[in-house]
């Protein structure tokens, strides 16, 4: 229940009646919104896409509504509305994530099998040049459409580095060093800096895209794990996305401003700019938090989306307004099967399904 009061003054309604009620109107809609938000209904809609391999990321291209999603070996694109399989990019070993450049009508990948990105063309999805974007442990990507690069987000050792590429050549033009050895999600200001997941560390690093290099390092407890990022430039507020607890950072002090309760496994997050909504994938839960910013430091759980155990990632289209996860299904491993090692995953069945699922409200 929600109750809303105000104090009007006597002496300002005299010939201003009108514009005290519109005042009074919108007071109430903007208190009642988180309500009527939870209000809605979010649903899913699963396709059985088929195919092998493990996955991780996923993107959409609002453009033309499809969805790339990494498998392993390869990167299967899916088209949004009918869940078919439309494209195929192949020969991307241990393949984590997916870029998009739309000015050079590129794309990209982190292919951590052999340390290479694959740029590919996006409107035919053929394969243009394998650039070499770092010397191990590839994992995340990201487009900054202020300086129009990517980067690739690599585990290195005995620190992490960010890749700097021109997506029009191909070009490897930067690299970056980064404070941790497992640097996950990256998100630009749009401004001229770049805000990377330092996920050992629980921080965020704060790169300078004039000599790209870590200006700032900001913890960012109780996070822990941070991996998928987000920002809302409007307010100027970074998501981070982490097990149990994620937050919100003020981009300009590195305060964390608020915390936002969710499930474990969380390894992505998705945003949605005009509706500020907010998806927050967790792989062991199975399910998908929806929250809403009320305000730049207030922020709701309006919906708790069932999706499936191994859903971690998710991708957002801000334009049709709808949330994409993805998760393969394993049957029952081999009766023969060795124990998992103590703290590790044991092995896997085969692949019985592949589900991608789209949440709409």
């Amino acid at each position: 229940m929600y109750v809303v009061s105000f104090h009007v003054d006597p002496n300002s309604l005299e010939g201003d009646m009108p514009h005290v009620r519109r005042h009074a109107t919108l007071v109430i809609i903007g208190l009642l919104l988180p309500a009527l938000l939870s209000a809605q209904s979010f649903k899913t809609e699963k396709f059985n896409i088929g195919g092998d391999g493990g996955t991780d990321y996923l993107t959409v291209d609002p453009a033309t509504g499809r969805v790339y999603i990494s498998r392993a070996t390869h990167v299967v694109v899916v088209d949004q509305a009918t869940g078919k399989v439309v494209g195929d990019i192949p020969e991307t070993p241990r393949v984590y994530g997916i870029a998009l450049a739309p000015r050079s009508g590129h794309g990209f990948t982190t292919n951590a099998g052999d340390s290479t990105s694959s740029m590919f063309d996006l409107r035919s999805t053929s394969v243009i040049k394998k650039v070499h974007a770092g010397a191990a442990g590839l994992d995340g990507i990201m487009y900054d459409d202020a300086t129009d690069k990517v980067l690739t987000i690599d585990h290195s050792r005995p620190t992490g580095t960010a890749v700097v590429i021109n997506p029009v050549s191909g070009d490897v033009v930067a690299r970056v060093e980064l404070t941790g050895d497992s640097p996950e999600g990256g998100v630009s200001d749009g401004k001229g800096r770049i805000f990377i997941n330092i996920e050992d560390k629980n921080a965020i690093d704060v790169v300078d895209t004039k000599t790209w290099k870590v200006v700032a390092t900001w913890p960012i407890a109780p996070c822990d794990g941070p991996t998928g990022i987000a920002m809302d430039r409007s307010t100027n507020r970074i998501f981070s996305g982490c097990s149990k607890t994620s937050v919100v950072v003020d981009a300009t002090s590195g305060k964390v401003v608020a915390q936002i309760p969710n499930g474990e496994g969380v390894d992505a997050l998705g945003w949605d700019q005009s509706e500020k909504l907010m998806y927050i994938p967790a792989g062991r839960d199975g399910n998908v938090t929806v929250v809403h910013e009320d305000a730049p430091d207030k922020y709701s759980v309006v919906a708790t989306v069932p999706t499936m155990v191994g859903a971690k990632t998710v991708s957002v289209d801000d334009t049709r307004h709808v949330a994409y996860v993805f998760t393969p299904e394993y049957g029952p491993p081999p009766a023969d099967a060795p124990a998992p090692a103590p703290g590790r995953r044991g092995p896997r069945g085969p692949v019985i399904g592949a589900w991608f699922i789209r949440i709409t409200h």
